[in-house]
C-alpha cells in the first residue's frame, strides 16, 4: 500500500479527483442539458471553495511559519505565486461554467472542458511541486509544538465546514486516502460528521458524481 498519506496529500487527492471528473462530465454533457450543467457548476463551486480555503490558509499561516524556521524563502515565494496562478485558473473555469449554464450548448460545454483542462495543468503542477519540495519540510518539524498549534489554524472554521470537507475528501477516495483519514480523525467522529452534519455536501454535491 505504500507509506501513509498526510492529510495534505488527502486533500490534494480530492482536488485532483474533482478536477478530473469535472472535465469528464463536461466532455460528456449533452447539448441543451441545462440541469446537468447546473449540477457540474455546483460541484465545481464546492471544489473551488475547498481549494481556496486550503491555499489561503497556507499563504496566511504555513508559509510565514516555515520562513520563520529558516526554510528557503524562494521556494515559499514560488508556492505563493503558484497559488495566485491557481486562483486565476479557478476563476476562468467558474466564468466558463456560468456561460455554460446560461447557454448549455455543446460548444460551451467543450469550451468549459478545455478551460478545466488548462486549470488541471496549473493545479496539478502546483500540488506536485508542493508534495515534492514542501511536504518533507513540514514532516521534519511535525513534532514542533508551535507547528502542531499552527496546523489547527488550517482547519475549517466551523464544524459544518469540517463535516462537508470530510465528506468531500471521502467521495470517490481510494483505500490509501481513507486509511489516512481514519488515522488522522477517529472513525466515529468522521461517521457522525459526514452522516448528520455534512448535509450540504450530501444533498448538493455528492449526487453530481453518482
Amino acid at each position: 500500500m505504500g507509506e501513509e498519506m498526510s492529510m495534505n496529500q488527502v486533500i490534494h487527492a480530492a482536488v485532483r479527483r474533482d478536477v478530473a471528473r469535472t472535465e469528464q462530465a463536461l466532455r460528456e454533457l449533452a447539448d441543451g442539458d441545462a440541469g446537468r450543467a447546473r449540477e457540474v457548476r455546483t460541484a465545481w463551486r464546492n471544489l473551488a471553495r475547498e481549494l481556496t480555503h486550503h491555499h489561503e490558509a497556507e499563504d496566511e499561516h504555513m508559509w510565514p511559519f516555515l520562513e520563520s524556521r529558516g526554510f528557503d524563502v524562494g521556494l515559499l515565494e514560488e508556492m505563493e505565486a503558484e497559488h495566485g496562478a491557481m486562483k486565476a485558473a479557478l476563476a476562468s473555469v467558474s466564468a466558463s461554467l456560468d456561460a455554460l449554464v446560461a447557454s448549455p450548448t455543446s460548444a460551451n460545454a467543450a469550451a468549459a472542458a478545455d478551460e478545466v483542462a488548462r486549470a488541471r495543468v496549473v493545479v496539478n503542477g502546483h500540488l506536485d511541486h508542493e508534495e515534492r519540495d514542501v511536504e518533507g519540510l513540514m514532516d521534519s518539524i511535525k513534532e514542533d509544538e508551535d507547528f502542531k498549534a499552527l496546523t489547527k489554524k488550517l482547519r475549517p472554521a466551523s464544524t459544518v465546514d469540517a463535516a462537508n470537507a470530510l465528506a468531500w475528501m471521502q467521495d470517490g477516495a481510494g483505500e490509501r486516502e481513507l486509511a489516512a483519514l481514519r488515522a488522522a480523525v477517529p472513525a466515529p467522529v468522521v461517521a457522525v460528521l459526514t452522516r448528520f452534519v455534512a448535509r450540504r455536501y450530501r444533498r448538493e454535491v455528492a449526487p453530481v458524481w453518482r
